[in-house]
């Protein structure tokens, strides 16, 4: 087994918590759906892929390093959005929470001396300064436009997936 039974609890609960930002980019994209919002709406559900492709990145190597895989039970994503910005500001503050949970693996992995967890993590360490940036640039054009949602909704159009 390449992987210690504390490192593969922290990335079980990991995997727990890309699948609670999935689950919560699906809540967002549902709400700007229902708000009549398609380009935001996209941008959400790409998220909400994305987020479980990271959970499953977990799911692999766990698997590939010997260890077990537990997904643990997920708290339901926030069902009340009570406006666009408060949406966005949501993201980037759970951004910020991944980031942090990222970082206490990669000390995890620094303090076992576990050099293939450290190279595995170093990806999704540069992947939250995407996250972070995006989601951050998101809520200052959606602070920019006010509430003329529309100007945000033309500045994806033309913006544009970053990931791609």
């Amino acid at each position: 087994m390449l992987i210690s039974d504390k490192m593969n609890q922290a990335m079980n609960g990991q995997i727990g918590s890309e699948l609670g930002a999935s689950n919560q980019y699906l809540q967002l994209a549902s709400y700007f759906a229902s708000e009549d919002l398609p380009e935001l709406e996209a941008f959400f559900f790409r998220q909400s892929d994305e987020e479980r492709a990271h959970a499953m990145k977990f799911v692999h190597y766990i698997l590939d390093a010997g260890g077990k895989v537990r997904v643990p039970a997920l708290e339901a994503a926030p069902q009340d959005v009570d406006s666009a910005e408060g949406a966005v500001q949501m993201a980037l503050d759970w951004e910020k929470t991944v980031t942090e949970q990222i970082n206490t693996l990669q000390e995890l992995a620094i303090e076992e001396g576990d050099h293939a967890a450290q190279g595995f993590l170093n990806w999704f360490s540069t992947e939250q300064i995407e996250e972070v940036s995006s989601m951050g640039e998101l809520l200052h054009t959606m602070q920019r436009a006010g509430d003329q949602l529309l100007l945000v909704e033309d500045y994806l159009s033309r913006r544009g997936d970053p990931h791609g």
